[in-house]
């Protein structure tokens, strides 16, 4: 089979192609370098089935030429983390819908099946927990450009349901959850990287608001099997799915157990949202996942828990040092 993985070079799309390639698939990769990294396939780059392009997704011709050779398509391109949504709301807008937009033409021209990555933040700021994939979504008011990034996601999702509805195109969503795992950057205000990074070099672990809000954190290889086996399944085409894991940690426990965990005597410090992002910053307290979907339509389920996650992207981070 041959696969088709826009931002490929990104944190998720390497290990993606990483297990495509290990499956003895071809892979070609586009990717424009924004936010991935060439260093995250550089070790790809000699595989005889890896095949990559350093441009973007607004390239209609090349789009064009790389879908119509494809077999599967993962469109995984997007603006990503809370810093770069909060300091750039148009390019985030942008670029999730236009590329979104461009891809699923693309796709339907030719009938590929596609991927569509979508996030856990279309839930906003829902107290209706554990999300499942038919609950409501709550967004914030539109003068907060927190929210920017969740209702550009959440039209993602409609544009790909809308073309399996309306004209037959394979279509699989996922709103994937705090996925982790090595060659992750904090760059764009990841939280563990950053986290470990800091602990690591003796520098202060800065917690964002108070600490109490809680995330689930899944392993990079458990969200890959997931992806892969979504689009095996045909019974998925015009669906929704989470992937994630269920069992929370706050913010501030995180912090402690990262430092323990490096042997680190880093001071953690709480830094107000307002400092961190800016005025009126709004952030969800809980952020927990339903899983009963994706398990009985795969058998899906996580497997690594959060201390060999944490365990993974230490070790990362101690042989890049």
């Amino acid at each position: 089979m041959r696969y088709l993985i826009t931002g490929g070079a990104g944190f998720i799309g390497s290990h993606l192609s990483e297990e495509l390639l290990r499956r003895g698939h071809e892979v070609f990769v586009v990717d424009d370098l924004s936010t991935g990294s060439i260093n995250n396939i550089r070790h790809l780059k000699t595989h005889d089935r890896f095949h990559y392009t350093v441009d973007s997704c607004s390239n209609v011709q090349l789009m064009a030429e790389l879908v119509d050779g494809a077999d599967v398509i993962y469109h995984l391109a997007a603006a990503v983390g809370v810093k770069l949504i909060v300091e750039s709301p148009v390019r985030t807008i942008e670029t999730n819908i236009r590329l979104t937009e461009i891809m699923l033409n693309h796709a339907n021209k030719k009938k590929r099946p596609i991927f569509v990555a979508s996030t856990s933040e279309v839930y906003g700021k829902s107290t209706d927990f554990p999300f499942r994939e038919d609950g409501d979504l709550v967004m914030g008011a539109t003068h907060k450009g927190r929210w920017s990034y969740a209702c550009s996601k959440a039209i993602d999702e409609f544009l790909a349901i809308a073309y399996w509805k309306e004209k037959k195109l394979p279509t699989v969503v996922a709103r994937l959850f705090n996925t982790v795992g090595p060659r992750q950057t904090g760059q764009y205000g990841m939280v563990v990287p950053n986290f470990v990074k800091q602990a690591l070099s003796g520098q202060p672990i800065t917690v964002f608001g108070d600490g109490k809000q809680s995330r689930c954190f899944s392993h990079v290889s458990d969200v890959v099997r997931a992806l892969i086996g979504l689009m095996e399944k045909e019974s998925s085409y015009g669906q929704v799915f989470n992937i994630g894991n269920n069992n929370e940690i706050t913010i501030g426990d995180l912090a402690r157990q990262v430092r323990e965990m490096c042997g680190s005597k880093s001071e953690i410090v709480f830094i107000p949202y307002e400092k961190a992002y800016e005025e009126g910053f709004e952030d969800m307290p809980r952020r927990v996942p339903d899983l009963s979907k994706i398990g009985a339509a795969i058998g899906w389920k996580p497997t690594i828990a959060l201390p060999q996650i944490l365990r993974d992207v230490i070790d990362f981070y101690r042989r890049e040092a």
